[in-house]
């Protein structure tokens, strides 16, 4: 058995979980490779992004690919609630900032843990949600601690949560929090 890097144990623990009739969200859309994966593996997929060029790198990538099967939106993932009403099997979030872009904008723990809070409302039985926490820069380090304060108080009767960190990687490697609706 050979370990993984966290976003590539994401993506293996929503494959076990999502089918391809799978309603699935990407809350944090950025250059479009966890929208794509979800594209490949699901039915439909709800993107969001506050930033217009992470959509239309997005856009650019399915395109590349031929998928149709996406949704982009273009609001933060609080409002995940103004656009999904409907169950949902699979929810992945990369917090941090658009990778090449400015680090000034970035996730940020308050409309983070609304979104989570709502995504977790909207996941179906057995539903999974993936967080990958990247807390190297400016904000993120906030963002941390308050998304695992949060996380650490979610209901053990309704969900199982997880942690999953590499604790001898240099450079501040991601977190990977899996919530999972009993």
């Amino acid at each position: 058995m050979s370990l993984k890097n966290n976003l590539a144990m994401a993506h293996e623990f929503m494959k076990k979980t999502i089918t391809k009739n799978s309603i699935t969200v990407d809350m944090t859309a950025g250059n479009g490779h966890d929208t794509l994966f979800l594209a490949e593996h699901s039915k439909s997929v709800y993107a969001f992004d506050i930033q217009e060029k992470a959509l239309n790198n997005t856009k650019d990538l399915l395109n590349k690919q031929k998928l149709t099967n996406v949704t982009l939106i273009h609001d933060g993932h609080e409002n995940i609630d103004r656009y999904i009403q409907e169950p949902v099997d699979g929810v992945m979030f990369n917090l941090g900032f658009l990778p090449g872009y400015d680090h000034k904008v970035a996730t940020n723990h308050e409309t983070t843990i609304e979104a989570i809070k709502k995504s977790m409302l909207l996941l179906s039985k057995n539903g999974l949600m993936s967080i990958l926490v990247y807390h190297g820069q400016d904000s993120g380090f906030t963002e941390k601690e308050k998304v695992l304060e949060f996380v650490s108080t979610i209901d053990d009767n309704q969900f199982k949560v997880l942690k999953l960190s590499f604790e001898n990687q240099r450079n501040y490697p991601p977190i990977l929090i899996l919530i999972e609706k009993k």
